[in-house]
């Protein structure tokens, strides 16, 4: 499972991300700012610990570090980071804004443990 983050908090993001219990990884970052677009990371997730079981803690986890990381820090600020997408290693694909669940995290992981 592969997770892209961009923004300005992406390597903060990716870091906190690789921290949460139950999920084992690396990242790189890809740099854009030549370009003139923002810092982009790519943690490639590579364990899932805890099997189904740890599914729902993890799921629950990667909620609120989306939560943190897609919401403006103040009335008129950005987001810290402007997308983060996961992608499973059967390709699906989920775009994470303000308003994904829980059970949509969940059910990919879910796919990356079968």
């Amino acid at each position: 499972m592969k997770i892209e983050i961009q923004g300005q908090d992406a390597v903060e993001a990716t870091k906190e991300l690789l921290a949460i219990e139950g999920l084992k990884g690396s990242y790189q970052t890809v740099d854009e700012l030549e370009r003139g677009e923002p810092l982009t990371t790519i943690a490639e997730i590579v364990t899932i610990l805890g099997g189904l079981g740890g599914i729902v803690t993890i799921a629950k986890e990667i909620y609120k570090w989306c939560q943190k990381y897609l919401q403006p820090r103040g009335a008129s600020a950005n987001p810290r980071t402007e997308k983060i997408l996961i992608i499973g290693r059967n390709g699906q694909r989920l775009l994470l804004i303000r308003n994904v669940t829980e059970e949509q995290i969940r059910n990919i992981l879910e796919d990356e443990v079968r």
